[in-house]
Formats: structure tokens, sequence, C-alpha cells
């Protein structure tokens, strides 16, 4: 009787197929590679194959089977008599996920049977025929594989660059990542036909901008919208990815608790890898970050943000609904839409923030930025000042058409740099294109009834909006004022502000000038007020006069320091040649220096300094003091890597800063 047939050894080729397959920086020992391109096995057989032997591979993922002629397999290649060499070939259409792959030989007396173990298939944006393809090779470096990067944010006069390690290299990240679609509802409800979907870059994107959050499916990342972290982890201290996504990935799946802070659910879900960003840029679709600041939430989508403020231009909270915000971040991924036509495939904007739902599901996703450019919220939208009176009548006093979705902002391809994307989202502000654009969009929304009456939406409170207040232009005013900062501001000391108003008119004018301050939220929601002024002012015809103003920056609110305005992002600084102090290679330990700047006049004390999560200072800072802190550090990994540094106090908010440092190949 012959002797029964089996395999002694696999070898899998890690290496020689993550360079091929552009996947040698996932860790682990499993094979990681990308559908629509041929991988290499090597068997080792406990004895020569016979003539009329033959071998069959089965691929499996789920419970679903992956028969041919949509896989392949090439000629069996015999190194030794006792050896095989196979290419296996998926489609650039297959379902990505984790495979089961076994093999069954096969004679005319019997058949064997083997499991030859798992594998993880991924979308390849680097063939032709699968829908993310990329054609660019710098995109591909940049959109997939560059696993740290640059978020922007700030206001749109102060645009800042906040560093971040979106980490989908990391260990146990690609694992979590495959079993946030494994916890989606979607597969809970119906796991077989989820994964036969899950060949659709369109289909995976939206599961996973669902998933990034936990407001109807235990998601990762859990929102808190009260400016409080009670149970869970400021977003202020978070500068990298890895984090939430391994508190994510613990046994129970709990969600990581988050809370507003300086950048919202929106920043932290458009960078965090339990986010729709990083997950997809893991599974191999391209996919990069894009802030917009002066962002619209139109909560009653009528087109324009309605600001509500009394005669001392406070603002009236339960009556402004509406707000903007400082800047808000989506996320775009690249893949074609076969759903739409040709015409729509490239960047599709994906936006996680919990705050809103989509069909269902607590994300707004998939959507091709083609499809955006006539200008929609929170990208184009008028900003309205209503001035309510005590009788409960409303006046328009200000209104802005250019002031939303300013500076649409994205990494350069390459370096960190920003690259200006607004004229991608909607025709240049003010111009004649984009005017018309938003009066069809507001003519559409305000349908006008048969009988010739104008159709009114109702707010609450009991009062409603005309069309009309929308498309009319704001009576031009008799007086103008705008404030002019008298000395650079200072932490820690009063603001010095005049305020210059301007007669317009040809006649003498008294005016009764209301100042107030606040510091604000992010949102713009005021905190406390600062600054509660009250002047007569005579102006002469076309007279113009400063009246000056002071406001205290130094004053604790209820929030916290999370909520001061005013404050400097960054005082962590790297000295002398960009903090590292000596050559960085592979393996080998290099000197690193932080220099932190106390800039108050007063002593703040429980200071802590995080790199890229480890605390690694405590202590305090006397008045104006300047503290250094030298550290090790041994980079694994060659090429520019970046490093985070977070000075964590009760004192300051979001105080961080970050060096590229480039790392040799170890000789």
């Amino acid at each position: 009787m012959a002797q029964s047939h089996g395999f002694t050894e696999v070898d899998w080729l890690s290496r020689k197929n993550g360079a091929a397959h552009h996947t040698q920086e996932y860790p682990g020992p499993e094979l990681v590679v990308r559908r629509g391109q041929a991988f290499t096995l090597v068997l080792e057989l406990s004895r020569p194959l016979e003539d009329q032997e033959t071998i069959i591979f089965r691929v499996e993922t789920g419970n679903c089977l992956a028969h041919a002629p949509c896989w392949s397999t090439s000629r069996k290649i015999c190194l030794t008599e006792n050896t095989v060499t196979v290419s296996i070939a998926s489609p650039p259409n297959a379902v990505i996920g984790r495979y089961l792959i076994s093999t069954r030989v096969s004679s005319r007396r019997k058949q064997n049977d083997r499991k030859l173990g798992e594998f993880v298939l991924l979308f390849n944006p680097w063939c032709p025929e699968d829908d993310v393809f990329l054609d660019s090779e710098e995109e591909r470096q940049e959109y997939v594989l560059n696993d740290s990067g640059i978020i922007f944010r700030g206001v749109e006069k102060h645009i800042r660059a906040q560093g971040w390690n979106y980490g989908q290299f990391e260990e146990d990240i690609l694992n979590i990542c495959l079993s946030i679609l494994d916890r989606s509802p979607l597969h809970q409800n119906d796991p077989a036909t989820d994964v036969s979907r899950r060949h659709d870059p369109i289909y995976v994107s939206r599961a996973i901008s669902a998933m990034v959050n936990s407001n109807n499916d235990r998601g990762v990342v859990q929102g808190q919208w009260q400016g409080k972290y009670g149970g869970g982890t400021s977003p202020l201290h978070w500068s990298g990815s890895w984090v939430p996504a391994l508190c994510w990935g613990g046994p129970c799946h709990t969600p990581c608790h988050r809370t507003l802070g300086w950048g919202g659910p929106c920043h932290l879900l458009g960078a965090a890898p339990a986010s729709c960003f990083s997950v997809l840029r893991c599974l191999g679709i391209a996919t990069r970050v894009v802030s917009n600041f002066n962002s619209a939430h139109d909560t009653d989508r009528n087109l324009s943000v309605d600001k509500y403020v009394d005669s001392f231009g406070r603002t009236l909270d339960d009556l402004s609904e509406d707000s903007m915000w400082n800047f808000h971040v989506w996320n775009e991924s690249w893949f074609a839409r076969q759903d739409l036509g040709p015409s729509y495939n490239g960047w599709q904007v994906l936006d996680a923030t919990p705050q809103e739902e989509s069909e269902g599901m607590g994300s707004a996703g998939r959507r091709s930025r083609q499809s955006l450019l006539p200008g929609v919220l929170p990208v184009n939208a008028d900003y309205i000042t209503w001035l309510w009176h005590e009788d409960e009548s409303r006046e328009r006093v200000y209104s802005d058409t250019k002031k939303i979705g300013r500076c649409i902002s994205t990494k350069a391809v390459g370096s960190d740099s920003r690259v200006d994307i607004t004229g991608l989202y909607k025709y240049p502000e003010g111009s004649w294109k984009e005017r018309q654009v938003y009066r069809k969009a507001v003519r559409k929304l305000f349908s006008v009834e048969s009988s010739g009456r104008r159709t009114r939406v109702r707010r609450g409170g009991g009062r409603g909006l005309w069309r009309d207040d929308l498309l009319e232009p704001a009576t031009k005013p008799n007086i103008t004022g705008k404030f002019k900062m008298l000395e650079p501001p200072k932490l820690g000391h009063d603001l010095s502000l005049a305020l210059c108003l301007a007669n317009l008119t040809s006649r003498a004018q008294r005016v009764r000038v209301n100042l107030s301050a606040a510091t604000i939220l992010y949102t713009r929601r005021p905190v406390a007020e600062v600054l509660h002024e009250s002047h007569s002012v005579q102006l002469g015809p076309e007279e113009g006069r400063k009246a000056p103003a002071w406001g205290d920056l130094n004053r604790p609110t209820p929030y916290g320091a999370g909520s001061r305005a005013g404050l400097p992002s960054i005082l962590c600084s790297f000295p002398g040649k960009k903090g590292v102090l000596g050559p960085a290679v592979v393996g080998v330990a290099v000197m690193v220096k932080v220099t932190v700047v106390n800039p108050l006049l007063e002593r703040v004390e429980d200071c802590v300094l995080m790199v890229e999560g480890s605390g690694l200072l405590q202590g305090h800072l006397e008045p104006q003091e300047r503290a250094s802190v030298q550290f090790n550090i041994t980079p694994s990994k060659s090429g520019p890597r970046q490093l985070q540094v977070d000075l964590v106090s009760p004192h300051f908010p979001d105080i961080k800063g970050f060096v590229v440092i480039h790392v040799a190949t170890a000789k």
C-alpha cells in the first residue's frame, strides 16, 4: 500500500512576499499580502509526489469558500524531489480579511486533507484592477505606508501643525482592525452577507466609519460632549493612535472614553487607528486627514449658521443652536465608485464624528468629493448674527458669506507642509458661481407654495426663518467697528485692546457701546465672561475714534485650562540639532533633549512630560523657568520617524511638540 502523503513544513516566504506586496512593516509571523497579486509558498513533502497525484488548494475566509476560477495557482515547481513551490494569486476584487488555506492531495485510491495555516489579504493600491488603485508611487508611500503625519488645527489665521503617530504597523493593530469589522452590527446581524461584501471599499469604509464611535455599536471611541473626562482620557493627552485601539482591543472590546477637548471627536476620529483613517490605511486604502477651518454646524439644515446675541453681544445659548467650530477634521479615502460612475472616482469624504447619524449609523461617509464641489455644509454656508430684542423680535446685524469653510488643509506628499485644497471643495468665495450655487440650494430648501406664500422653517423657541432672510443682503450699517490689539498678548497678563469705531454717515452720532468678552471652547461656545463694559461715544460726521478695552486672560474658568483663550499650543521645543544629541541608528540608543518653558508669572505644579505615552518628568516649574530633560531612545525601524512630546499639567491645555528623526539602518 502506498505511503500516506503529507506536508512536514510550510515556508511562507514572509520576507520575500512582504517586500513584493509592500507589507513588510506589519509585525508578527503571520503572512500579510495584497489582493490581485500572486504570493509564493514552499511546501516540504513527506515523500515525493507520484505522477497521478494532484494538489488542490482551498482558501476561505469566515464561512466563505473562494472557488476557482476566482483564485489561481501556478504549475508546481520541484526544487528537490520532496519540495514544491507554488504561486497563489487572488483576484483584484477578492474579499479582504483573514484566510485559512488548506490542501487536498488526491490520487485514484485516496485523498489527504491538511490545513497549512492562515494569512491576511488586504486591498492593493498597487494593482491597476483593484478599485483602490492609486497611480502615484509617491502618494502610495504617503497615504498607505506612512505611519506618522500631521493634523492641522487651530484657527483660520493661526493654523498649527500637530504631529501624530497613526500606528497602523504597531503590534496587534492589524488584528484589531479585522476585529472591528467582525464586531460591527453588520457582521453580527448577518455574518455571511457581511463577509461577502468586504471586497468593496465603499462597504468597508462605511462599516469602519460607523464602528470608530460607540454611539450605537460598542465602537472604539466613546464621545463625551460636556468637556469633562470622568472615567476616560482627555484627548489633549493623546499624541498617537495605538493606545485607544489597544484599549478597545482587549477581551471585552470596551470603548475608549474621550471628550471634545481642543479637537473634539473629529480630531481624534480623524487620526486614531481605531478611526476610519488609520484602519482603512492599515487595510490598504489610501487615506488622508483633512482639516476645515470655520466649520459650520447647522442644526436645522437651513444653509446658514445663525448666532443670536443680546445687546452686549453675548451669545444666547438657548437660541443659538447652530455653531461655527474653529476647525473640524474628516478623512478622504481614495477608491473607485462603481455605484456612481467613473466621474466620481477618486477621493471620497468620510466623517466619523459621532454626533450625527447617517442611515441609522453613527457616521457620515463615502460621499465623493466631486459631488461636494457645488459647496455644502460644513464648507459653504452664510454666517448670520441676529440681535434678539426683549420683545422677542430680531434684527440682522451682521452677515458674512465668506466666513465658513476656510483654508481646507491636508498634509503635502513627502513633507510636513500644508496644502490648501479649498478649491477642490467649493467655488471661490464671493464669486458669481459660488453665490449662484448657494442661492439655488436655498431656493430648493425653502420651497414656495402655489398660493404664493413664503415657506417658513420652524426653529426651537417658536422662531422661524424666511427664505428671503437668507437671500436678501444685510442692511448697510451706519457705524462700523473692529478690535485692534494694542500690545502683543502674554499668557497670564491682561489683554489690551482698542475698539476702533467709524461713523459712515455725514451727520454726528452718539453711540452707546456695550462690550463683552468671554473664553470659548473650540466650538466657540462661551464659557466664562472676562469683560463687561458700557460706554457712550460721540462721533462727528465720518469721524473715527478708538475706545480702550481690557480683558483678563488669567482668570480661571469652570472647565479649567482646556477652555482658556489665547494660550500658545506648543511650549515643548527641541534645541540644538532637532533635539537629537547624536546620530540615530536602528538598535542603538540615542540621547534626546526636550526643553520646556513656563510662560506664567506663577509656579506650576504637577508637570508630567509624556513621550509616546511614557511618563518621563514629574515635578514643578518656577515662574518663567526653563527646564530641560534628557533621555535615551532606541529606534527599532529605519527611515524618518516622528517623536511626539506632551507636557501634561492642570495649568496648560494641549502643550505638544514633535520632531522628525531620520534613523539610519544598522551596518
